[in-house]
């Protein structure tokens, strides 16, 4: 509802006040607040609203990207491309934190008050070491200018937001790029299939979150995401779920049901999750860990290196005595910048983070090849030998194409080494390289676009983000053709494995975390049902395809089967689990993931989302949010209304 007075107004806006550009922004930007103010005061009984803009203190622009939490909370939001925010507050004496990387942090009381406009200033020393990043190695005389007229002007870049605007990068997020040469790979949806035509579905876990954290960068920033960008089962992943422990000697429980489906009232949903067994951090192997630093050029920008070095600072911040990290950089060329350091001295790993900057091309080969090496030296036989690779994906100089890079990788995973892959920035984000290197490398792939989802990576998720304990797991499903007419898997369309596949060893699928939880959905028609989705061929001429009489006439509607191995073992074990009973009223779990799956078929603009509405996504989310300890779920409710509103003014705009 925020968004949607705020892009109302914005577009009536110019139409129907005449003045400069600059006041009608600001004319229509307190009357949005005035109306807003005055709608939720109405509307909304018991709740507390703070709207407001967030400035720069030196010449007034608008701050874009800005953290704002209420403190001692998870509750939080950003601000928009027009620095505007818009947040709860659990009481009148709540206080409001506003952070962002190159800024001073502001704390401010709420003291009832509805309305907060906060001008933030810049901060010195951050932003001394984002001005030599942003000249960069090769640019030195014009560094050296640079100081002489810091030096005649005491304080005035460093202070001056405009001066950093003409003369370097941005000390906030450049919400429209120039340029955009963003990567993605194609997605085409699965469709219904007949069991009887393909008896099997088979498809490798996907633990990995970037889809969601990319999405929501897309909609803060006031944009769609590109249809490609949006993997459903990543999304539906990003959330843990509340499936019981493992109690058996297998590293994870199954959990399955069936029940409607929320967007075809005579289609049916089938829920299939597994829960990673948990393990306190104290009880994890030692780590022998390897930071893969880009600092090439296209790296200078402050949502990227300064946010990569803040978030790894957090990953240090976890380490123990026993495990160990080196860091190993790469630009014009790699080089070790930290020898593997003990988790004890943790000034000395920042040290070498806050000495890192950025400047030239991209020797990405050169670097992996070097990580890995370091890697090996110091591997620890038991333990959790890992590269942790932190870049935007622009690799151009060297062994960079994805076959090259990709042989490397499956090569050192063999011998125990694997590979995360951490994302950053935008405009030339390259997801699809990231996504094929971490699955190459027996390793998970998320997108960082704010320091709370480094935190959420890093410090709330650390066991599941870095200690695989169990590889290569695959599912299998087989559908009872007396019960099920068709069945489409949702999303995983790049995990899909051939039928055979499942029972190769040598195929590689993908890894399950400490404590990690994976989600799979299936639609199905169930027999008896028209459906415009199903079609038809004509008879076979030389086959005939017959149920087996035996089994079709239970009362299963399933069997689902789950390979996987020990991190340390070449040989598989197989899990069976047959899904029986009449279809039952949703649980939490289903209607969370599948409200997930539907906001993402939205976005896709799916074939298959019948009359789905984000209305009734919101509705369906809101009834199962539940515990929501860091407040991950209540900030999916924000993302489909931003969504909604987008899309409706995208709407208006058509016609």
């Amino acid at each position: 509802m925020i968004i949607f007075f705020k892009n109302f107004l914005w577009n009536l806006g110019p139409s129907c006040i005449s003045m400069d550009e600059h006041k009608n922004k600001v004319t229509m930007h307190k009357l949005m607040i005035f109306l807003l103010v005055g709608f939720f005061g109405l509307q909304i009984e018991g709740a507390h609203f703070v709207t407001g803009t967030v400035t720069s203190k030196t010449d007034g622009e608008a701050l874009p990207g800005v953290n704002v939490q209420v403190k001692g909370s998870t509750r939080g939001t950003v601000t928009d491309l027009n620095g505007f925010y818009a947040i709860e507050v659990p009481h009148e004496k709540s206080v409001l934190v506003f952070t962002f990387i190159g800024l001073v942090a502001e704390e401010i009381k709420v003291k009832g008050r509805k309305i907060i406009n906060v001008a933030m200033e810049s901060d010195e020393v951050e932003l001394q070491e984002v001005v030599v990043m942003a000249y960069g190695k090769s640019d030195r005389s014009r560094r050296k200018k640079a100081s002489r007229k810091a030096a005649a002007s005491p304080g005035q870049p460093m202070h001056d937001m405009s001066y950093m605007r003409s003369h370097m990068v941005s000390p906030i997020y450049e919400a429209t790029p120039d340029f955009n040469t963003e990567g993605y790979s194609t997605i085409h949806e699965n469709g219904f299939l007949k069991p009887l035509d393909q008896a099997l579905s088979t498809f490798s876990i996907d633990v990995d979150a970037a889809s969601y954290s990319n999405m929501r960068r897309f909609l803060n920033y006031g944009n769609m995401p590109p249809k490609d960008a949006v993997r459903i089962e990543e999304m539906v992943n990003y959330f843990t779920y509340d499936y019981e422990q493992p109690t058996a000697e297998d590293p994870f429980a199954i959990h399955s049901e069936i029940s409607p489906a929320p967007w075809n009232e005579d289609h049916l949903m089938v829920h299939v999750g597994l829960q990673g067994k948990s393990i306190e951090t104290d009880e994890l192997p030692a780590s022998n860990l390897v930071f893969l630093v880009d600092v090439s050029g296209s790296m200078q920008a402050p949502n990227k290196l300064p946010l990569l070095k803040a978030s790894l600072k957090m990953l240090v911040n976890e380490m123990r005595p026993q495990d160990r990290v080196a860091m190993v950089v790469y630009a014009g060329a790699a080089g070790m910048v930290l020898p593997s350091t003990s988790g004890a001295d943790k000034k000395g790993i920042i040290e070498a983070l806050d000495n890192l900057s950025a400047g030239g091309s991209t020797a990405g080969g050169e670097g992996i090849e070097l990580a890995y090496a370091t890697a090996q030296k110091y591997f620890v036989k038991g333990g959790n030998n890992r590269i942790i690779l932190a870049t935007d994906g622009d690799f151009n100089v060297g062994a960079s194409s994805n076959a090259a890079m990709e042989r490397l990788i499956e090569k050192k995973r063999e011998e125990g080494v694997f590979l995360t892959v951490l994302g950053f920035g935008m405009g030339n984000y390259k997801d699809d390289k990231m996504e094929t290197l971490a699955d190459k490398g027996n390793g998970n792939y998320a997108y960082i676009d704010n320091i709370r989802e480094a935190k959420k990576v890093l410090v709330n998720e650390f066991g599941s983000t870095l200690f695989t304990i169990a590889k290569d797991v695959k599912i299998q499903v087989e559908f009872n053709p007396a019960k099920v007419q068709a069945y489409r898997l949702i999303g995983y369309e790049n995990r899909l494995l051939a039928a055979e596949d499942f029972n190769d060893d040598q195929k590689d699928a993908g890894e399950l975390g400490a404590g990690h939880t994976v989600t799979a959905l299936y639609e199905i028609i169930p027999v008896g049902v028209e459906s415009s989705f199903l079609g038809s061929v004509d008879p076979l001429k030389y086959q005939k395809k017959v149920p087996n009489s035996t089994k079709v006439n239970t009362n299963e509607w399933l069997t689902v089967k789950f390979r996987y191995k020990q991190p340390d073992s070449n040989k598989s074990k197989l899990i069976e689990r047959t899904l029986t009973g009449a279809a039952v009223r949703m649980s939490d779990n289903l209607q969370w993931a599948s409200a997930v799956a539907g906001f993402g078929m939205l976005l896709r603009d799916s074939d298959y989302k019948g009359d789905l509405t984000y209305d009734q996504v919101i509705a369906q989310a809101r009834s199962a949010v539940g515990k929501d300890e860091f407040g991950y779920r209540r900030e999916f409710l924000d993302l489909v209304e931003t969504a909604s509103a987008l899309q409706n003014t995208l709407s208006v705009r058509s016609e």
